[in-house]
């Protein structure tokens, strides 16, 4: 289903239980993230903090924050769904008939139909603030050491100056005063590189951002796409329905028009402020740095508007599940270039970019090495430090079995490879910003032809005729139900 709204997808936590409301005061400085830090690690609900000190704005966060969440801000029971919908698409075969040819027809103009829809009008430019006073609005301070208060899950709007391609991202915004912020754009990202466009024409960047919306558009803004597909798009193709979305009144740009909050500025050429620190995702601060400025000329908002946060930070945090929907959703495009994998993981403890678990069909020498150079060659799979590559019997989603199987069945030596090359920007253990080290190890059982003469040996497994008595037996054993029936 697409929501109409964030308010829509909030109605349908709250009727499933999955959302509280908070009452009581509480301070956005630090008092919020602490509760958030704790109710998600407690698998507990979506937070909507109705009395945020000094502000008149209630603050929502923690909204995707569990797998049955998540799948629902995307509009399914499953985020599997979606991932077969993919899959559905990328493994289309040619038409060879009459019937092949219109359903694809039909296909074609279904996807067709998931372009973004101009309005006249949206909620979105209800109110218009003059002058615009980020100051009213309550975003949070979420770690003591933090460089101030951040805008942490805007949707930020950009066009390339020369091929007009519009790119829509999310990039956390320092708070300087009530008209500026810091704009997070690390160097490989779609925003920085329509920035340096900017810069080198030496004109002024138009920048829109909003806040809420249907969650499946702020969904798409952390999307790893290629650079030459439409977030908004990909959000219409997500929720199965175009994104309506109205012309932004300063600058030629266009934002949802169901949104909470809009902000319109710029970005000028050259301008650098020193941005953070910042209590990141990987559970450590990341340190200050010189990033461009975005100066607000126009804040439009509803009349009644939700600001939207996210508390990032050690995991499990509420970007984990976001991180885990990419995963299955972008399964199936990694494996129309890489048809040999089976599955992927990307551990929660890893923070998206430290580790790989992948499983793969092999049919010859060598082939878990190319699997890993072909994934660090893949979009923002550049940065992963660490890729382990299994034979595709083993489940990669199975915890304690992939490290087993994995562990037993390497020689460091032999099995470890080594290459350098991009690292995310947060990594603080590389030698240098952005340039390290990234390993990758063959977990596959070996070949002769990869250097292994010995014969592999059989792996345990009990006779299942006797499995099939116990099993009979174990009610007049009088030993736990539990443990009635083990896999392993």
């Amino acid at each position: 289903m697409a929501y109409k709204d964030l308010r829509e997808f909030i109605q349908r936590l709250e009727s499933a239980g999955e959302l509280r409301r908070i009452r009581t005061e509480v301070d956005p400085e630090l008092e919020i993230a602490e509760i958030a830090n704790r109710v998600v690690k407690a698998g507990g609900p979506a937070l909507l903090f109705e009395k945020v000190k000094g502000h008149e704005v209630p603050v929502l966060t923690n909204h995707f924050g569990s797998p049955r969440r998540m799948a629902w801000a995307l509009g399914v029971e499953d985020i599997e769904e979606i991932r077969r919908r993919i899959e559905g698409l990328v493994k289309q075969r040619p038409p060879s008939s009459l019937g092949d040819r219109m359903r694809a027809a039909r296909e074609l103009l279904r996807l067709a139909s998931y372009a973004p829809r101009t309005v006249a009008r949206g909620p979105c430019q209800e109110v218009v603030e003059d002058p615009p006073n980020l100051n009213a609005f309550p975003a949070l301070k979420t770690w003591p050491d933090d460089g101030g208060r951040f805008v942490t899950l805007p949707m930020v709007f950009t066009r390339h100056p020369e091929t007009g391609q519009r790119n829509v991202g999310m990039y956390r915004m320092h708070i300087y005063d009530s008209r500026t912020t810091g704009m997070h754009w690390h160097p490989q990202k779609v925003g920085a590189m329509h920035y340096r466009a900017y810069e080198r024409l030496g004109r002024r960047m138009p920048v829109a951002v909003a806040l809420g919306g249907d969650p499946a558009m702020t969904y798409a803004a952390t999307a790893p796409l290629p650079e030459d597909i439409d977030e908004v798009v990909f959000a219409g193709f997500l929720r199965q329905k175009a994104v309506e979305v109205v012309k932004c009144q300063t600058c030629d740009l266009e934002v949802p028009a169901d949104a909470e909050i809009v902000m319109e500025g710029y970005v000028e050429p050259g301008e650098r402020r020193l941005e953070g620190p910042f209590g990141d995702h990987t559970g450590y601060y990341s340190p200050a740095e010189e990033y461009p400025v975005f100066h607000i000329e126009r804040i439009t908002h509803r009349r009644d508007p939700i600001w939207p946060a996210t508390v990032v930070g050690p995991p499990p945090m509420e970007d984990c599940y976001l991180g885990k929907a990419t995963e299955r959703i972008f399964l199936p495009l990694l494996q129309v270039m890489l048809p040999e994998i089976v599955d992927l993981n990307l551990p929660i403890v890893g923070v998206f970019h430290n580790l790989a678990l992948v499983s793969i069909r092999k049919s010859f020498p060598g082939q878990a090495r190319k699997v890993m150079q072909g994934l660090w060659g893949t979009g923002q799979m550049m940065f992963t430090k660490v890729i382990v590559v299994v034979d595709e019997d083993v489940n990669v989603q199975g915890g304690q079995e992939v490290l087993w199987k994995a562990l037993n069945s390497i020689d460091p030596q032999r099995d470890i490879l080594f290459v350098e090359g991009p690292v995310d920007a947060l990594d603080h253990a590389a030698p240098q910003p952005l340039m390290g080290s990234k390993m990758g190890v063959d977990a596959t059982r070996k070949w002769p032809q990869e250097g292994y003469q010995r014969q592999w040996p059989g792996e345990l497994k009990m006779d299942e005729a006797v499995r099939r008595r116990v099993d009979e037996l174990w009610s007049a054993l009088g030993l736990p139900a539990e443990a009635r029936r083990q896999d392993a």
